[in-house]
């Protein structure tokens, strides 16, 4: 099995475009010497095959011993970072603000003072155009080593700038370091836990939040603070179910890219991730017109931007793209169309090529299980399912963990699979029990489920009727309502009643709301 060294190298390698790995070869014969360059033979082994196998690299290149294997897959690795960071290092203001404080300090080292201030003070420049607090900071640091070192001219004067600037920065960057840590730490919360389930979770998220919430007007923060700031009321409002809320702080967080076009260019995968929250706090709140409109501008951004995004930006663009597609056919309750539409996705989950975390594929399987459940394939439901109730990974997303294992039993309801209903139905209610997720829509679905069996088809009828009245006095409970988020149970139980299918009554919904 390859090593994790060897596993990052191939994902890199298989990550360049031809342009790198053109440039990369340039960059590599610059002095005129490829034969002894092992390292290359290693790079051009493994862009050409499709399998990694170590016997079989040593065999083809007898000239690399086992040996110094670990050794040339270090300098490969080295050398091909090195000439990314150099190829790309007008993209990322952050590169160049670190490159010009290496060449500052080398010059230093020979003597060169005022060459060295020089540099630094075009390192301010791009800092803080770009709104590099942190690095703004290092490079301050830099000139206070230089200026009690030597002597400038311009020692007092300089002295009470730096001092001035420095207190300024440091206060920015201890902001900057509560905001980012509350920012970091809610939406962790949020992946583990997901929504808020009674009012014992909501008084612990609100006092967290609010305690370590700091006492500051957002305009007064720098673009990035102001960022993190707006972050946290997202990650906030969002896992209480505020969705008025969290649509207005992931509009905040949008509108200050806005008012900076610039940095939407330097950091475009923080600015996808606001208008994927904006558009998912319309989808929550059933904003149905709205969101269209805001998934229809999203759309666009790629066709106008595709050829100024990385392949990473790229993957991650589509991400959010993918998500909201399949919110699109949540709210339109299109399933039959929806089923064509999200062939794509599944293509590229199981190609494994997506840089995705496994937070985002659970989502994404249990969402494309809501979509042929919707179009009433409840076997393909059932697959994606089973790769979210199968998954060895515990503690992520357990929210998604519990609706996955009750729409695997209403799928085998709708299979007729009675043995397995009644099977599986006590490991889901010991599932539930265990996440201490066994809310009162959950017991009334798991009820029912439970009794379906010894019903006839004539009592099926009013029993559904009975359920739906149940479940509709939750809806509006936000303790209870989490399930409704999750899957459209109203809707599912209005297509048993009305002997319809569900995406039919979900599209009269939308025509005409309840």
């Amino acid at each position: 099995m390859p090593s994790q060294q060897t596993d990052h190298l191939i994902q890199l390698i298989q990550s360049m475009t031809k342009a790198e790995k053109r440039s990369f070869r340039l960059f590599v014969n610059r002095d005129n010497k490829p034969n002894d360059k092992l390292f290359m033979q290693l790079f051009d082994y493994i862009d050409s095959t499709k399998t990694y196998k170590e016997n079989d690299l040593l065999k083809k290149l007898p000239q690399i011993k086992k040996v110094q294997l670990s050794n040339i897959k270090a300098n490969l690795m080295k050398q091909i970072l090195a000439n990314l960071r150099h190829l790309h290092k007008q993209d990322f203001s952050d590169v160049s603000i670190r490159e010009m404080l290496d060449y500052a300090k080398i010059l230093q080292s020979k003597g060169m003072t005022k060459a060295s201030l020089d540099m630094l003070e075009k390192a301010k420049k791009i800092a803080e155009v770009n709104q590099e607090t942190l690095l703004m900071y290092h490079i301050l640091d830099e000139e206070r080593k230089i200026e009690t070192q030597y002597i400038t001219g311009s020692s007092s004067i300089k002295a009470i700038e730096i001092n001035d600037q420095s207190s300024k920065i440091l206060s920015k960057v201890t902001v900057h370091n509560k905001l980012s840590n509350l920012s970091l730490m809610l939406y962790g919360m949020y992946l583990k836990y997901g929504y808020v389930k009674d009012k014992k979770d909501f008084e612990q998220v609100k006092d967290y939040f609010y305690s370590n919430l700091p006492d500051i007007k957002p305009h007064k923060l720098g673009f990035y603070e102001r960022i993190y700031y707006y972050q946290s009321f997202v990650w906030y409002y969002h896992m209480t179910q505020d969705f008025v809320n969290y649509y207005k702080y992931s509009q905040k967080w949008v509108d200050s890219y806005r008012a900076f076009p610039q940095l939407i260019k330097e950091d475009p995968m923080l600015y996808f991730k606001g208008l994927h929250n904006a558009l998912n706090a319309l989808y929550m709140a059933n904003k149905t017109e709205k969101f269209l409109t805001n998934y229809a501008s999203y759309v666009e951004y790629e066709i106008n931007f595709f050829d100024h995004m990385s392949e990473s930006q790229l993957y991650q663009y589509k991400l959010f793209k993918y998500i909201h597609l399949l919110n699109k056919i949540f709210l339109t309750g299109d399933y039959d169309n929806g089923v064509k539409e999200v062939a794509e996705i599944a293509e590229i989950l199981k190609s494994g090529k997506h840089h995705w975390d496994v937070n985002r594929e659970m989502v994404f399987y249990y969402k494309l299980a809501c979509v042929y459940f919707g179009a009433d394939d409840f076997k393909t439901a059932l697959d994606y399912l089973n790769k979210i109730n199968n998954s060895p990974i515990g503690g992520l997303r357990e929210d998604i963990q519990c609706f996955a294992r009750i729409l695997s039993l209403i799928s085998h309801y709708e299979l007729g699979n009675d043995f397995l209903v009644s099977y599986q139905i006590k490991s889901v209610y010991r599932f539930l029990i265990k996440m201490e997720d066994l809310q009162a829509v959950q017991k009334e679905i798991l009820g029912f489920i439970r009794r379906t069996p010894l019903m006839t088809k004539k009592d099926l009828k009013a029993e559904f009727i009975k359920l739906r009245a149940k479940l509709l006095k939750f809806q509006n409970d936000p303790y209870e309502r989490r399930p409704f988020l999750y899957l459209d149970i109203i809707s599912w139980l209005d297509s048993k009643i009305e002997n319809k299918r569900i995406q039919d009554t979900i599209k009269e919904k939308v025509i005409k709301p309840i």
